[in-house]
């Protein structure tokens, strides 16, 4: 059974965005590292950077120019640690063969999006999650969950820069996070708002679908409503996904789905409650946006999600299978 544990329990690795400051010195190993301003997450040790270059060059193929934009790390200092934790495509494991579905933490570094990149500046890693299709290891879409929080009509979150939250209306900044990797396979993610509201998000994926939970915890003293939550699944590295287009998607209740060229695989997303299939072609993205229910104070309320892959042309079927499932009431997640 998957939970979430107090917030309090959680010791957070928080690293700080160096935004215009000037250059300083990473020491990993002995070896001083210049880093450069920019939107990325330095490494905090060994066993941290090792486990971030095999994520990207392994996994998301990342070329050393974008291994620096993720970490900061300069040019000779990243091929070191390559060679010294011997991470080359040629090391990379063997990926089983069972068709399971691989996710990842996003690393940055590596714009999510095609299109409409000014209305995602410096996009935020800590809700973003890579979920790679069962029958290519190059091609991934990456989900943020969440990408924003709405309450009431005002933006009380968003994961990268764009519209102004009430937060930046306030001149406040709130911390960088990152995933917590579980021994389980799973990630989780807890952000405290400035005014108590507990944002929570963990991913629980499986060989044959990926689950989500989102709850909602008001430490606040106001009664929480119209909270409209925008998860969103970005298709610029799933290839034969990836047309800045819409024609491809179908949608039925909360599924929303969107299929290759040859019309024979699927990606399907769903969220509950009150799902609402949505799609951006210029990004291109997929969205089924839930809403929380109200929320008085002291009061906790929760989302659950879907995320699978599907061979075949009978969609409509898929959903009603995936229906009988049962996973928007699931006690266990």
């Amino acid at each position: 059974m998957y939970f979430f544990k107090k917030h309090a329990q959680y010791k957070f690795i928080i690293i700080s965005l160096c935004f215009g400051l000037a250059p300083t010195l990473f020491q990993t190993r002995g070896l001083a590292v210049e880093v450069k301003p920019g939107n990325y997450r330095t490494p905090v040790n060994d066993a941290d950077l090792n486990y971030w270059l095999e994520n990207m060059v392994w996994y998301h193929k990342f070329s050393i120019e974008e291994i620096e934009s993720a970490t900061g790390l300069s040019t000779d200092s990243i091929n070191s640690a390559l060679q010294r934790f011997n991470i080359h495509e040629s090391t990379r494991p063997e990926r089983p063969k069972d068709n399971s579905i691989l996710v990842l933490p996003y690393p940055g570094g590596r714009h999510p999006r095609i299109g409409f990149l000014d209305g995602a500046i410096d996009p935020q890693r800590e809700t973003k999650v890579s979920i790679f299709t069962p029958w290519d290891d190059s091609s991934y879409g990456v989900i943020d969950v969440p990408e924003a929080l709405w309450n009431n009509d005002k933006l009380i979150y968003l994961a990268h820069t764009h519209i102004s939250t009430v937060w930046d209306d306030q001149g406040i900044t709130l911390e960088s996070l990152e995933w917590i990797r579980h021994s389980d396979g799973s990630f989780e993610m807890v952000r405290e708002l400035p005014n108590g509201i507990v944002i929570e998000t963990i991913v629980i994926p499986s060989k044959t679908e990926v689950r989500f939970q989102q709850r909602l915890i008001n430490n606040s003293d106001e009664l929480l409503s119209d909270l409209r939550v925008q998860n969103c699944l970005m298709l610029k590295n799933m290839l034969g996904y990836n047309q800045l287009s819409d024609q491809n998607n179908i949608s039925s209740g909360p599924y929303i789905a969107r299929h290759s060229g040859d019309g024979e695989r699927w990606v399907i997303v769903a969220f509950s409650p009150s799902g609402s299939p949505w799609s951006n072609p210029d990004v291109p993205c997929i969205h089924s946006n839930p809403t929380f229910p109200d929320c008085a104070p002291g009061e906790t309320q929760k989302i659950r999600g879907w995320l699978s892959f599907y061979e075949g042309t009978n969609i409509n079927d898929e959903f009603d299978r995936i229906n009988q499932i049962g996973w928007m009431n699931d006690p266990d997640y």
